[in-house]
């Protein structure tokens, strides 16, 4: 098969297998951090959670990464991207652990969450600077298979890291402390991994290295400015920029009414919810992994907006059909079917910004999309929180999701005809 032979050619490629294995293991950490601070604001059984409450809590965890992100995209394209994953990774082992005593010492929840958005700002170079670095480990041909792989495979290991944290959290200890510490143990691994690959090997070019921090930091407002100068002249990647906000969107709906869903309409109880809703991340990898094994074979017949089209027209159709039940099969084959859909067009959008934007801006761009995905979720879950009912049972919800798909579908249809990206 193409794929499996194209699979066999970047696992053999030595940097983009180092790159990759820096991206499971930061990602698996991400992934039980997550799981760790939904279970601690979520499922606790002091703690009577709303739509309301979630909203809140996305957004004192993303929201200031609007801020972040921006930034972190200037000195990407100034710092070593070696050395971002590095000092990123040993900052977020060292902050996750204070995190964990910050659980067991039951601090005030304003404290507990300055604790978790320090993690997760870090997260945001570290995410930004692996996309950023990853047209140097391969070649221009193998970048729809490196994108098909790599992100999805880091999706995979989140996934896979969540479903760690949940065993730990129900089998081996019924604390959210140990589940930190436990994303704390990966974080460390991943950054000890960055070290295999040379200092300089992931660019950027020498000429635009920066290293003293005051002179990247006094660049970033003009940094900024032509960083969206420069993307404002790339049409192809400023239109699949919007269509992937507006998916991660309805993406972002849905799992706060899967939430709601799980802790109050489909169990009676905190660890049924709890097992419930690890099942449901489950499916929705196993539909990540699909996107990854499909995305290469269908833009290959489709191109990257035939195959965007798809994704977003199959979700219209798909949404409604299996999420107005409210029942826990149809919604669960949803959760695999968005998962697909998700990351398939996650897949189409990085290539075509890849390709579009130059190597010099690559870091600012990707970390405007991180700033994009964490907006259009946080918007998502506050939406979310004026239309769904407390058992999380919304059909306006569901319909209104359905349009957007509807709608970015037919607006990607007509730029593919004007864009040769697309």
């Amino acid at each position: 098969m193409p794929v499996v032979r194209d699979l066999r050619v970047l696992v053999r490629l030595k940097n983009f297998r180092r790159l990759l294995a820096v991206r499971l293991l930061s990602q698996c950490a991400d992934g039980v951090y997550q799981v760790a601070l939904a279970t601690y604001v979520v499922f606790s059984p002091e703690k009577q959670t709303s739509p309301a409450a979630i909203a809140s809590a996305m957004a004192v965890l993303l929201l200031p990464y609007s801020l972040v992100g921006p930034f972190a995209g200037v000195l990407l394209d100034r710092w070593q991207r070696r050395q971002v994953l590095l000092y990123g990774n040993l900052l977020r082992a060292l902050l996750a652990a204070g995190t964990a005593f910050l659980i067991l010492a039951s601090v005030p929840d304003w404290l507990f969450y300055a604790s978790a958005l320090s993690v997760t700002a870090v997260n945001r170079f570290v995410l930004a600077g692996l996309s950023a670095a990853l047209p140097r480990v391969v070649d221009t041909d193998r970048l729809v298979m490196a994108n098909s792989l790599s992100p999805t495979a880091g999706t995979l290991a989140a996934t896979a890291g969540g479903g760690l944290a949940f065993a730990v959290r129900l089998v081996v200890a019924d604390s959210d402390a140990a589940v930190v510490l436990l994303g704390a143990g990966l974080y460390l691994c991943s950054a000890l991994a960055s070290l295999r690959m040379g200092r300089g090997r992931l660019g950027p070019d020498p000429d635009v290295v920066q290293p003293r921090l005051a002179a990247a930091l006094a660049s970033t407002a003009r940094g900024l400015v032509g960083g969206l100068r420069h993307l404002a002249q790339r049409r192809a990647a400023a239109r699949v920029l919007a269509a992937m906000t507006v998916i991660r969107f309805c993406y972002g709906a849905l799992t706060v009414m899967v939430l709601m869903l799980c802790r109050y309409a489909w169990t009676s109880t905190e660890s049924e919810g709890l097992a419930l809703l690890g099942l449901a991340v489950g499916v929705s990898g196993a539909g990540f992994f699909a996107a990854a094994v499909l995305s290469p074979w269908a833009v290959g017949r489709l191109g990257q907006g035939g195959w965007m089209v798809a994704c977003a027209a199959s979700a219209a159709v798909l949404a409604p059909a299996l999420g107005l039940s409210f029942a826990p099969a149809p919604i669960l084959v949803a959760a695999f079917v968005l998962g697909l859909v998700t990351q398939g067009t996650k897949i189409g959008t990085d290539t075509v910004v890849q390709l579009a934007v130059d190597d010099a801006y690559r870091g600012r761009v990707f970390s405007l999309y991180d700033v994009l995905y964490n907006v259009a979720f946080v918007g998502a879950a506050g939406i979310a929180a004026l239309m769904l009912p407390p058992d999380g049972r919304s059909p306006a919800l569901v319909v209104m999701v359905a349009a957007l798909y509807a709608g970015v579908a037919a607006l990607l249809l007509r730029w593919r005809r004007t864009e040769d990206l697309l």
